[in-house]
């Protein structure tokens, strides 16, 4: 038969288990949840011909040819997006600079030529911490300063959509991540306005392919073995 004082020695050890449990799966969830808040929205277009625009009553304005060349703006933005699990409780990383340039080519209704170049070491998330990852053993900014997306295929564009309306169309391209490049496909969209031309996509990124080392952090957050490069590019005549 135990003791009083062995009975109270064994409380406060259950006590102390339980406490320990909380602060395992609570504090994250408090943190993720509750102080970090949610993930950026992914890059996308939202249209001026949209229904909601069209609510409020606003219209796209006029706009010329599309033919010429075209350069990035002010208002251009690339980052990552990886869904990642911090002590069990799912999370999405996102990591965003404005450090962009490229052009776009279009002749006639085709777009003949497209690139952009990212400076890997300005992309930056929410956390220090990860940013130093990124920087140091997963992207090695210092030995691979920049990113490039170089397109391979024209996009023909026939027929040219109204000012304000987001088009959707299929992109071959090469991907130039860590010093490798790899083939990539995916949907872009497109929408031109009166001064620019904006265009949003999210290219799916599986990190071996690059040579890329897994985000993952011992077990205390773990990321899925693939990512995406995410863009919102505006382009202006040059």
């Amino acid at each position: 038969m135990s003791s009083p004082g062995s009975r109270h020695w064994l409380r406060w050890v259950i006590i102390g288990v339980a406490f320990v449990a909380v602060v395992a799966v609570g504090g994250p969830f408090i943190y993720i949840h509750l102080i970090e808040g949610k993930a950026p929205a992914p890059l996308s277009l939202k249209g001026s011909s949209s229904p909601t625009a069209s609510a409020q009553g606003t219209s796209p304005a006029p706009a010329g040819p599309v033919a010429g060349t075209w350069t990035i703006a002010s208002g251009s933005e690339v980052g990552y997006r990886v869904k990642e699990v911090l002590a069990g409780q799912d999370n999405i990383a996102v990591g965003r600079t404005k450090s962009v340039t490229g052009h776009l080519t279009i002749k006639g209704t085709s777009v003949t030529a497209g690139t952009f170049t990212v400076q890997m070491s300005t992309v930056k998330s929410d956390q220090s911490q990860r940013d130093a990852q990124f920087d140091g053993r997963i992207m090695a900014v210092a030995t691979y300063p920049t990113s490039t997306f170089t397109l391979v295929s024209p996009i023909s564009l026939a027929p040219v959509p109204a000012a304000g309306t987001v088009q959707k169309y299929p992109a071959a391209g090469k991907l130039t991540l860590h010093g490798q490049t790899r083939p990539v496909t995916f949907t872009l969209s497109a929408e031109r306005t009166s001064t620019a031309i904006k265009v949003s996509g999210s290219i799916p990124v599986t990190f071996a392919k690059w040579g890329i080392s897994n985000p993952s952090f011992g077990s205390f957050v773990t990321t899925e073995n693939h990512g995406e490069l995410e863009f919102l590019l505006t382009f202006a005549r040059s």
